[in-house]
């Protein structure tokens, strides 16, 4: 439990590295089979489970002193013909991700499972993918855990993508299947993140071709990722939080170590911002949100940065008139269904609040006030409630802050930096 109180806001920060990235990066590395170095890596408990994962299979990290660099080496990684059990914690990137990458190491069994909210995440649809790719699988429902057998062959399969996690981990391994592959995606949410899988294929040279919409890919097989070295850029889903601190205070806040060329979705919320009256300059790798004395309403398509609703629900109990965010029915299978979470804890604020099948709508002109509210073990309404202190006279209660150790264990020191308390 945490109670927090409002305060006057200035300075600028450096934000930590992109938890996307990193498991990207780690897993590229492990299943390369050589030495790899990986610079400004994010530790996180998502990343420390992609990181025991990949130890698990064989892959030898060291960290530097400074935790500046990772040292990766795969080289004599060799789980032929065991059984093993990985356990992916809170980390949905990682089990996704890493899902067919499996069928690529001869393994006699490998069960996937997580902590109790992963293992309500549906996985069924990846699961009917590989199936058809070559590999086995057994699981009870449509959730993890799931117990996989079987190689990677590749071929042609349709799936409906929700999450894009689905369609970055075929993209992930099926470069390393015996077979050449052809992907079809009726339905695909959250196109960012494919893009910056198609990336990280690209710095490897894998040969594939993608239509302009993302929706059907042909990948040839029997390719091999390389060993590497690489950087990490600055995470936007992170800095999110510290956009809209500025934009609810009418501050001005510098983020420091973001790429304005970086292809993450979540970067579109500076756009979003910036229509509701926020000034947004860049200078190199930082980047300056200034909020207005007042924020405007409007209707918001967050479908390809949905990661972002949380803290934008904030930013409109600031808005003088209506938001409306559509399209976002992916938010629902978060680490919680975050469209229903959110509504509850926005009413609990005192908004007027509509929800939708895909998406809220926040009435205008909303008096916060402070009281309890539930963070539901999911590090970005937690972030976003902290954040939605500082529109309260009254102090406000977190019910349990620890889950924000998923992907930003340092966010309340850098809140209190930019409140003056450290």
């Amino acid at each position: 439990m945490i109670k927090l109180r409002k305060a006057k806001i200035s300075g600028s920060i450096a934000i930590p590295s992109s938890k996307s990235q990193t498991i990207r990066a780690l897993l590229i590395a492990t299943f390369a089979k050589g030495k790899s170095i990986i610079h400004n890596p994010l530790f996180s408990s998502d990343t420390q489970a992609c990181i025991d994962a990949c130890t698990l299979l064989g892959a030898k990290i060291t960290i530097s002193e400074d935790k500046e660099t990772l040292y990766l080496d795969s080289t004599n990684i060799d789980i032929r013909d065991k059984v093993l059990t990985i356990d992916t914690a809170n980390s949905g990137t990682t089990t996704y991700l890493l899902y067919g990458l499996l069928g690529t190491l001869g393994a006699k069994e490998i069960t996937l499972t997580g902590d109790e909210q992963l293992n309500k995440r549906p996985i069924l649809p990846l699961v009917n993918a590989y199936r058809d790719l070559g590999m086995s699988a057994a699981l009870a429902g449509e959730c993890p855990p799931v117990k996989i057998s079987g190689e990677l062959i590749g071929g042609s399969i349709s799936i409906v993508c929700k999450t894009s996690q689905y369609l970055s981990s075929l993209l992930l391994s099926l470069p390393l299947a015996k077979e050449d592959s052809v992907v079809d995606c009726p339905l695909l949410y959250e196109k960012p993140y494919v893009k910056m899988t198609l990336e990280w294929l690209d710095k490897q040279n894998i040969k594939y071709s993608i239509s302009d919409d993302l929706q059907h890919v042909e990948i040839k097989g029997g390719q091999s990722y390389k060993e590497s070295e690489v950087t990490v850029l600055g995470d936007f889903s992170s800095a999110s939080f510290f956009f809209v601190m500025a934009a609810i205070t009418g501050s001005s806040i510098t983020v420091k170590g973001l790429d304005r060329n970086d292809v993450q979705g979540d970067k579109r919320i500076l756009e979003v911002l910036e229509h509701m009256g926020c000034s947004v300059t860049w200078d190199g790798y930082s980047v300056t949100v200034t909020g207005p004395e007042h924020l405007k309403g409007g209707t918001f398509d967050l479908n390809s940065m949905p990661d972002t609703l949380p803290i934008l629900c904030v930013a409109a109990l600031k808005a003088e008139e209506d938001v409306e965010f559509v399209n976002v029915q992916n938010a629902r299978i978060k680490e919680t269904d975050r469209i229903a979470c959110m509504r509850e804890n926005l009413v609990s604020l005192g908004a007027k609040v509509e929800e939708r099948p895909d998406g809220l709508l926040i009435k205008g002109g909303t008096k916060v006030k402070g009281t309890l509210v539930k963070g539901f073990k999911d590090h970005r309404i937690i972030m976003a409630l902290a954040i939605s202190s500082l529109l309260c006279d009254e102090e406000l209660t977190i019910d349990d802050e620890s889950a924000c150790s998923v992907t930003f264990p340092t966010f309340f020191k850098l809140f209190g930096k930019l409140k003056g308390e450290n």
